[in-house]
């Protein structure tokens, strides 16, 4: 059994175990859903804001703060560092090669470059954009790269600012899930994709392997960006677990909390208790339980009140509303019931690297099982990017090719 192998079953083990803390819509839940440990609920709420901020921002607080309640909030946490940071290579790259890049891609680009092994063969790059990946590349290790992007004005851009910069890079216009991009995988190449969406990444994966491709290396992202309604694993051990993961749990690791400004705070408090208390009106009206979502809005419209947003919300989902609203009653309860929602979701802030790990373990462990050396680990800190995991494999026999 692989190394990595017995990390997913410990982690999935942990997961499936405590899945009431995180397998949920907390935004669909009239109230907490552990409502059976009112000591637990009683401590949320006793949370001020600072609190609830302060244990958002630092998972070893939050842990800790945990541990109480969730006996394996420890070896969760725990588990999540055993996932290395990789060694990184300095290489310098020429001025102008960063133009167009925003600042903190730039820092994301190099500093994957500057783990990626040079195996002296030609890169693939997926999901290229104007592939300004591919323009490190093809300068730091002195191989040609091809570049493969479905919107053909960014190949077109791409192709230019190659040629201006004088790189050896070929673009391709095709589309990553059609037959047409097999056609740029061949089995000497080191294909790379940085946080290409979802199924974008997987199907590189499979596509590398069914070609028998030397080497590949990703850093996943936004995971619930599938074609299928749950989560599809691709590795032998993942298809065994008890897990069913949904679109929605699988936004759970793209979820982070961050330091905004109190303006923002405040409007975003405005929005979701405004969504939240016009939500259990319409329960209220339709006697019924079911949560009902509310179309994006206007921000100019939240600054009219509760009553406006109501009516708004009520013309777009259908809902009839009586002239006789106790408009304020339902604003307050709406504004309860966020403060319910966002401890319910830095319970689940705990679980949220341990589920992005055990997604990429599968990716993981499908590349073991068809033949591959795998590393997996950090590329970058985390504010450069919190999608900072790497999935590094080569083929056990490319060198013999």
């Amino acid at each position: 059994m692989s190394n990595y192998v017995e990390l997913f079953h410990r982690l999935d083990a942990l997961l499936v175990k405590n899945r009431h803390f995180w397998q949920f819509m907390p935004f669909a839940e009239r109230g907490f859903v552990w409502q059976q440990n009112l000591p637990f609920c009683q401590w949320l709420m006793a949370l001020d804001d600072d609190q609830l901020q302060m244990l958002g921002n630092d998972i070893y607080a939050l842990t800790a703060a945990l541990m109480p309640w969730i006996e394996d909030a420890e070896e969760l946490t725990q588990l999540t560092n055993e996932i290395p940071p990789l060694v990184r290579t300095n290489i310098s790259i020429p001025q102008g090669f960063d133009s167009g890049v925003p600042g903190r891609k730039w820092q994301q680009i190099t500093a994957f470059n500057e783990v990626l092994p040079s195996l002296g063969i030609p890169w693939l790059e997926w999901c290229a954009g104007k592939g300004y990946l591919g323009r490190v590349l093809a300068i730091s290790h002195q191989q040609p790269v091809t570049s493969l992007e479905w919107q053909q004005q960014l190949c077109v851009d791409g192709r230019d600012a190659a040629k201006q910069l004088g790189l050896n890079i070929n673009f391709i216009h095709a589309d990553a899930f059609s037959a047409d991009s097999d056609n740029a995988i061949n089995c000497q190449q080191h294909a790379v994709a940085l946080h290409a969406c979802g199924d974008l990444h997987v199907s590189l994966l499979q596509r590398v392997v069914a070609k028998k491709g030397a080497a590949v290396s990703i850093s996943p992202c936004c995971y619930h960006l599938i074609r299928q309604a749950h989560y599809q694993p691709i590795s032998a051990v993942a298809k065994t677990s008890a897990l069913v993961l949904s679109k929605h749990d699988l936004r759970l690791p793209l979820q982070e909390t961050v330091t905004a400004g109190n303006r923002v705070k405040q409007l975003r408090f405005v929005e979701v208790s405004f969504r939240l208390g016009f939500d259990l009106l319409q329960r209220e009206l339709s006697q019924t339980d079911n949560y009902l979502s509310v179309p994006n809005v206007q921000k100019a419209l939240l600054t009219q009140g509760f009553e406006a947003f109501c009516r708004w919300a009520a013309a777009k989902r259908g809902v009839s509303l009586p002239a006789d609203i106790d408009f304020d009653k339902w604003q307050q309860l709406g504004e309860k019931r966020f403060r319910i929602t966002e401890r319910m979701e830095l319970v689940r802030q705990l679980f949220r690297r341990p589920l992005e790990i055990w997604l990429a373990l599968d990716r993981a462990c499908f590349l073991e099982e068809q033949g591959y050396e795998v590393v997996i680990g950090t590329f970058c800190d985390r504010p450069i990017t919190p999608r900072n995991l790497l999935i590094h494999a080569e083929r056990r026999d490319f060198t013999d090719l």
